[in-house]
């Protein structure tokens, strides 16, 4: 091919949820304060149109974070694509101050979401997956190494190959099952809820258990006990009952922009510090509101005599076996220590998620990426990978970096600064390249490592 007529550009995006859609947005910015040297971008999703965490967005569940942590505020308080902007845009400006909360509905939060994202159709394909990046061959004398990515087009199942200088990973996190356990049509994982609650007769569901100790496990048991009036609903939950989250000014301040250096620039004790002290803030943890709704339900059941809403505490999945419509349960307590089997017609994994792992999708590039002693990828501050001397392109990961970069790494809480930081790192780079080029920060915090 030639390299003139090749669709090249200075950073491919790899799905396109919040993460990736916040550096579209870094990267339009830029480009309105540097217009004669814009960053060419192109974004490529697999699934058929924007989403996120769709099936989870239940009646009336709110986010956990502040709106103010939203896809740029944070990195820029005056941009055009900040929630407050989005509430003046859908006239709720007012009815919303008027609520006098910080935590939007889910459900609100999401159609902010796809309101910024329809400002970038022209730059996001989707029904596109990316199944493998490798170094571009026959790049001319004096230019530029690239990447070469192959990207399936899911309709036609065609292939086309285009080329960049950067890549931004942001596949997501990846659902997770107990060992030996598969998904079909009455055994789910949240990831997955109400596209397949949808797909069930609310009446065949005489009996349905949830699994697992995090938000996701009780939204998900408290909209079955709401739903299923007619229903047995157990929870089946690993500790002695859920846990609280932490969401109190002190402990928030994990999720700060600058938290990130003090996590990345500091000793294994001050990174063992952060797990061992603030896990509490969002990991197997419950909205108070929550925990204490659920509880005054199975009391008030208790007063009546009349209990729908079970609670298997300290209590695990040992085994998972389908008779017929039917699921048949095999549970192991570690209060009594005998074996005991529950059969219900519905089976809820809310058992969280694995971190983003790009190996998989760098195929052989991953020999140029270096890796710590426990076998992790290496990254530098701005989030990119750190590489052998070979490979010029920069391999930038938006998720997956816990290790390196602490809690926020796959949170919506740092999101604006991450994008931020990481679109700084390839104008910057770019203009080492061309050193004449001028720079204009997008208004990220803290070091770039």
């Amino acid at each position: 091919m030639d390299p003139s007529a090749r669709e090249t550009y200075d950073v491919v995006g790899i799905g396109f949820g919040p993460s990736n859609l916040s550096l579209a947005i870094a990267l339009e910015e830029h480009e309105a304060n540097v217009p004669a040297r814009p960053i060419s971008a192109a974004f490529f999703e697999r699934q058929p149109s924007f989403g996120w965490h769709r099936n989870m967005l239940l009646p009336a569940a709110t986010m956990q974070i502040s709106f103010l942590k939203d896809l740029a505020t944070f990195r820029n308080p005056v941009s055009r694509y900040s929630f407050i902007a989005y509430l003046h845009a859908a006239d709720r400006l007012v009815q919303f101050v008027n609520n006098q909360t910080f935590f939007p509905t889910r459900q609100e939060f999401h159609q902010y979401l796809e309101w910024a994202e329809s400002s970038f159709s022209d730059r996001v394909s989707y029904n596109s997956e990316v199944t493998a990046i490798r170094r571009a061959t026959g790049t001319g004398p004096g230019e530029p190494e690239c990447l070469q990515i192959e990207v399936r087009d899911g309709i036609g199942g065609g292939c086309r190959l285009v080329h960049a200088r950067n890549v931004a990973i942001s596949t997501g996190l990846v659902p997770r099952m107990p060992a030996g356990v598969e998904r079909d049509d009455r055994v789910w994982h949240s990831s997955e809820f109400l596209e397949k609650y949808g797909q069930v007769d609310p009446n065949a569901l005489k009996s349905v258990a949830v699994v697992g100790a995090g938000q996701s496990a009780a939204e998900i048991t408290r909209f079955l006990h709401d739903a299923l009036p007619h229903a047995r609903v157990f929870a089946v939950v690993p500790s002695y009952g859920y846990s609280v989250a932490d969401d109190t000014p002190f402990a928030n301040r994990v999720f700060d922009p600058s938290a990130v250096d003090d996590y990345y620039f500091g000793t294994e004790q001050t990174r063992e510090a952060f797990w061992r002290y603030h896990r509490n803030t969002n990991y197997s943890v419950v909205d108070d509101e929550i925990i204490r709704d659920l509880h005054q339900r199975a009391y008030d059941e208790d007063v009546r005599n009349d209990r729908r809403l079970h609670f298997l505490n300290l209590t695990r999945v040992d085994d998972v076996q389908r008779i017929g419509t039917e699921i048949r349960v095999g549970l192991r307590s570690l209060i009594d220590v005998e074996a005991q089997t529950l059969d219900v017609d519905a089976l809820v994994f809310a058992t969280g998620y694995g971190a983003m792992q790009p190996t998989g999708l760098l195929g052989d590039l991953d020999r140029y990426c270096l890796r710590d002693a426990a076998g992790r990828h290496r990254a530098e501050r701005d989030y990119r990978l750190v590489t052998t001397p070979e490979l010029s392109c920069g391999i930038y990961l938006q998720g997956g970096t816990e290790h390196t970069h602490g809690l926020t790494s796959s949170l919506l809480s740092n999101v604006a600064v991450r994008s931020g930081e990481i679109a700084d790192s390839i104008v910057r780079r770019r203009a080492e390249e061309h050193e004449h080029e001028p720079v204009a920060s997008l208004g990220t915090a803290g070091r770039t490592g």
